[in-house]
């Protein structure tokens, strides 16, 4: 076959292709890559590894490295005086510098005696005094006699003078008292305790204007509004428990013991004749809350643990009985003025039930009623009737129950999202079931009507400057109401 004729294009590639190989060949390139690869594989056997240096030990320094802390870690309160300057290693220290006062020790078991837990300077005898008073009054029923039963909110025909009392703007106000007339003086705000108030309650006595507080920090605070030397505030603060105070229960019966319980699994009597404070129960759970049933001063109902309720006797000196009645904590307890037996909780566990203590059974109690929520329900408390029940849950829902078996529910709208620095809301009610106070986020507190389903009112001053979130209302005062802060602080509104 004949070979295939190049054209001229195919020639001139293979002439320059050819010329090109000559050139390469003539520079030796190809020979020279192939010595300097043989000679970088030979360098690379031969050469010695290189020892391994180990890094230098930093010698070890005996002068610590002190380590700023800020008084919230170290578990002390803020003062306008300033720190100790325990950091600077001169021994000498300012002779005008001055310390917090440190708190005193807290016994693990025993009492503990007035003046050893009293925080302030000076004395706590006005104090002692005063409830001792009181005291004698309420046990001989000079006070507390025929006038409570003329005054007695819990009766229905007492509820209709109150309910012509206190009405809306157009036929609310009323010849004694006005919802609307509710004033906060400058005289009538003061910080009670230290730090952030976890309950608050007045003593249950006409002739007297006394309001004890429970803080976070495990101190007890009282403001007497009715002290008489010019050169006192008023407030005396003890330190009696070792963290959060969830409850203060004064039975009005007995004015002259207080009872606080606390997170510490403690509950104390505050016993103003022996001017002491006993530990009558201690557990290794927490107690979040308690209550007393008003025909029986005797037993304290609390609850401890994730969901178990306790009755403790003090005649006994023990638990007469225990249920488990939530799947979590215990937030409030309550019980109906118009039949005692007839019991309110609320629970973190989303929901708040009615018990009838006469028969809970105690393998698998079974309520009344229950109230479902779609958060943690704080509190559940009867009107001054017992013939309604309002519950606060985190899920901003206020819910009023009523009918003649709370069957009936009405659920009212309400900001509860009080966050992380501030004590969640409890709703509570006034003095007759007109009206539910409630505290907002906006330095005020809220007045809801369960008839209209709405808030109708709110109270707002320019003394307040934080916001109020626990509250009580004086049981034979009408237009007295007590609000607490997250600072400590004690605001009392009253009525004209």
């Amino acid at each position: 076959m004949a070979p295939k004729k190049l054209n001229e294009y195919e020639r001139r590639r293979l002439e320059n292709i050819r010329r090109n190989d000559e050139m390469m060949a003539s520079l030796k390139l190809q020979s020279m890559a192939t010595q300097l690869s043989a000679a970088s594989i030979k360098r690379q056997r031969s050469a010695p590894k290189p020892k391994r240096i180990s890094p230098k030990k930093k010698p070890k320094n005996d002068n610590l490295v002190v380590v700023r802390r800020s008084l919230r870690t170290r578990g002390i309160l803020p003062d306008s005086k300033g720190l100790d300057n325990d950091l600077v290693e001169s021994p000498a220290k300012s002779p005008n510098s001055q310390t917090l006062p440190s708190k005193p020790s807290i016994p693990k078991m025993g009492p503990l005696s007035m003046s050893q837990a009293f925080l302030d300077e000076g004395s706590d005898r006005a104090l002692i005094e005063t409830i001792l008073s009181i005291g004698k009054k309420s046990e001989l029923g000079v006070d507390l006699g025929a006038e409570i039963e003329a005054f007695k909110v819990c009766k229905e025909e007492n509820l209709g003078v109150l309910r012509n009392s206190i009405k809306k703007e157009e036929n609310e106000v009323g010849s004694s008292f006005s919802l609307y007339s509710m004033t906060l003086n400058p005289e009538n705000v003061a910080r009670v305790v230290q730090d952030r108030i976890m309950t608050l309650r007045f003593f249950p006595c006409r002739n007297s204007r006394i309001v004890a507080a429970g803080s976070k920090g495990g101190n007890v605070g009282f403001w007497n509004l009715d002290h008489q030397m010019e050169e006192e505030d008023g407030v005396y603060r003890y330190h009696t428990h070792s963290g959060p105070i969830s409850g203060i229960s004064i039975h009005r019966h007995c004015l002259s013991k207080v009872f606080t319980c606390c997170y510490d699994g403690y509950i104390r009597s505050m016993d103003a004749e022996k001017e002491i404070f006993d530990l009558i129960y201690s557990s290794d759970n927490a107690i979040y809350s308690f209550s007393q049933r008003s025909d029986d001063m005797k037993c304290l109902y609390f609850g401890e643990g994730r969901g178990d309720l306790n009755s403790w006797d003090e005649r006994t000196g023990n638990c007469a009985t225990q249920w488990t009645l939530h799947e979590d904590r215990i937030n409030s307890i309550d019980f109906s003025s118009e039949n005692p037996n007839i019991m309110a909780t609320s629970s973190s566990d989303s929901t708040a039930c009615i018990w009838d203590l006469r028969s809970i059974d105690a393998d698998k109690p079974k309520p009344l009623k229950m109230v479902s929520h779609k958060r943690a329900v704080y509190s559940a408390y009867f009107s001054p009737s017992g013939k309604f029940l309002a519950t606060t849950s985190f899920d901003d829902t206020v819910r009023v129950l009523s009918g003649d078996n709370f069957e009936e529910t009405s659920w009212i709208p309400h900001n509860n999202q009080t966050g992380r620095w501030i004590s969640p809301f409890k709703a509570i009610w006034g003095w007759d079931d007109s009206h539910i106070f409630i505290g907002n986020m906006k330095r005020g507190v809220d007045v809801i009507s369960p008839a209209q389903r709405k808030t109708i009112f709110t109270l707002q001053s320019p003394h307040i400057s934080a916001i109020p979130c626990r509250f009580d209302t004086h049981p034979y005062n009408v237009g007295m109401l007590a609000g607490a802060t997250g600072g400590g602080q004690v605001y009392m509104w009253t009525g004209n």
